[in-house]
């Protein structure tokens, strides 16, 4: 399976790519085609609107734009794909960051005639701020500027410079010309493009690899329920509910339970289907150990060997998603994992100009959509590893104590290259 989200400018044509894959994919119900076609034609259009496949909220669909985050399932012979369709206004950028968070891959669209424009560069730095290892630029609406080469070679060349910058290898950003209204290199290879040698956007979606092993990394499993049915069945039952976050678990495995420290094995990996042998990352399990622990909603289970740190002081990379400000010295709720603790800014290291891809330093202030560098000292230690060692483990959110609304995503850690560079 490959989690992949789009990204881009308004008006690129991010929903109708969507739709485009979707109806060529052969994954539209007739039903649905049926509406779209009558939608269509209300409109006055000569041919259908692929974009509402995708656009459901009722704004969305008068205004011909994305607001929310629409979510889409397809599969091919060779792949099952999950699909997350984010907005392209900027005051919808708080959206791309909840798509894009567990996305494996990201399409970033742009119009051929525009080129790269300030929300694709803010949008790019954001995708290589959530760590999303794999790029694909299409150049959108190349059929109006009459498959011009030049224009994509251009465009692809100064995507390029900037997604170097941002810490992309080249071979993790691939280029293609595609006219999702027509279907030029959306699902088949055009003919309108014979100086294009790539492969077509879904044959690339089919074939690029994956997500790493899972056994490759160490295990976490925040807890989320204690289990203790005290039945004349189960009467003694005591069991850990979580999905595994991280690596996997096995019956015999050392693990420590954080905050406390302590140290036990698991002797059983329990599911609602019964007992299974192992359990990966994405698996929600039931865990009993070896012995008695005192352990409650928001405790981390580890792998021993390879605990994460434990501290009540976190240097992160923050993408501010409200309206109000953050100040130093705000006092704020941090997410993490089932735990939420209070926590205080106690420092903005420096904000993020992801046009220029420079760093200022000491700012007085993160304003909405912008990215920065913080300190944040919590009133509980937590259970941490950086970002780029653990998606999971190594993000937060952070909340309004005053009415639970969430203010920003944060990142443990310095994933954004520009940030790491200036902080040697």
């Amino acid at each position: 399976m490959l989690r992949l989200a789009t990204a881009g400018s308004v008006d690129d044509g991010k929903s109708t790519l969507v739709g485009r894959l979707l109806h060529d994919t052969k994954s539209v119900l007739a039903d649905q085609l049926d509406a779209v076609h009558r939608a269509s034609a209300d409109r006055g259009l000569a041919t259908p609107d692929l974009s509402l496949l995708v656009d459901g909220l009722r704004a969305e669909r008068e205004q011909g734009i994305t607001i929310d985050v629409a979510y889409r399932y397809f599969a091919t012979p060779k792949r099952t794909f999950v699909l997350a369709d984010t907005p392209g206004h900027v005051q919808y950028t708080r959206n791309t960051v909840t798509g894009a968070s567990t996305a494996q891959l990201a399409v970033l669209l742009v119009d051929a005639r525009n080129g790269v424009v300030e929300q694709t560069r803010r949008h790019a730095a954001v995708l290589a701020l959530l760590g999303v290892p794999q790029l694909v630029l299409a150049v959108n609406k190349i059929d109006m500027v009459d498959f011009d080469e030049a224009t994509f070679t251009r465009i692809a060349e100064e995507f390029a410079t900037h997604a170097r910058a941002l810490g992309y290898a080249d071979d993790a950003v691939v280029t293609i010309p595609v006219s999702a209204l027509l279907g030029d290199n959306v699902v088949e290879r055009s003919e309108n493009t014979p100086w294009y040698s790539g492969p077509p956007l879904l044959e690339h979606l089919e074939s690029v690899p994956v997500a790493p092993d899972p056994h490759d990394v160490p295990f976490r499993m925040p807890v989320q329920y204690v289990i203790r049915p005290r039945t004349a069945e189960h009467p003694d039952y005591r069991g850990y509910a979580g999905q595994v976050g991280a690596g996997v678990v096995r019956a015999g495995d050392d693990v420590v339970v954080l905050p406390a420290g302590v140290r036990t094995k698991v002797s059983k990996v329990d599911t609602a289907d019964g007992e299974r042998a192992e359990a990966a990352a994405g698996h929600s399990v039931t865990l009993l150990l070896e012995d008695d622990v005192d352990i409650s909603r928001g405790d981390l289970i580890a792998a021993a060997d390879t605990a994460p740190r434990l501290t009540d002081e976190l240097d992160a990379t923050v993408c501010w998603l409200a309206e109000k400000t953050l100040n130093p010295g705000a006092k704020v709720l941090v997410k993490h994992g089932a735990r939420t603790v209070q926590a205080m800014v106690t420092e903005l290291s420096a904000r993020f100009d992801e046009q220029q891809l420079t760093n200022v330093a000491g700012p007085d202030s993160l304003q909405l959509n912008e990215i920065g560098r913080v300190q944040l000292r919590t009133a509980e230690p937590l259970p941490v590893d950086d970002y780029a060692d653990s998606r999971r483990n190594g993000s937060f959110l952070v909340i309004d104590p005053a009415d639970g609304t969430t203010l920003a995503a944060g990142l443990i850690g310095v994933p954004l290259a520009p940030f790491a560079e200036a902080s040697r």
